[in-house]
């Protein structure tokens, strides 16, 4: 069996679940992918906020109902809102590679608000990182699968 898979319910099988430091698994890991993905958006600051307002509120759920899964893959949207976000900001349109498939040189920030947007990401991304019950669960699941 290989992470993620798209068959399986996270929810209902949560011993199939792999903790990933990146964001793998945020469209195949279901159903988290469900409950998250409509509240994520890093077109503008403002959307940003809202977005980071609905996944911190769905954290908070996740935590109160000892979702680690949940938990973590509301860290995985905040951790995409940032680096998308970061890639408009320094990339004009969010091109990172030219058409020959080399990487552009990033601009000093193109766009100022996507820069913006993924600065209220990182805050939130490193305020679930750093909060204590989401790291005891993560050590928790981590010595189940060592």
């Amino acid at each position: 069996m290989s992470f993620p898979d798209e068959d399986i319910d996270y929810r209902d099988n949560p011993e199939a679940y792999e903790y990933t430091p990146n964001e793998r698994g945020v469209f195949n890991v279901e159903p988290y992918k469900s409950e998250l993905l409509p509240h994520w958006s890093f077109k503008s600051p403002e959307a940003a906020r809202e977005s980071v307002e609905g996944l911190m509120e769905v954290y908070r759920e996740y935590e109160e109902h000892d979702d680690f899964i949940g938990m973590d893959m509301v860290r995985k949207y905040l951790r995409m809102g940032f680096t998308r976000a970061m890639r408009y900001a320094k990339y004009p349109g969010g091109t990172k590679y030219d058409d020959d498939g080399e990487e552009r040189e990033p601009q000093t920030w193109a766009d100022a608000e996507k820069r913006e947007a993924a600065e209220i990401f990182k805050e939130a991304w490193d305020d679930v990182r750093e909060d204590p019950d989401y790291q005891k669960a993560r050590e928790q699941l981590e010595s189940r699968n060592s």
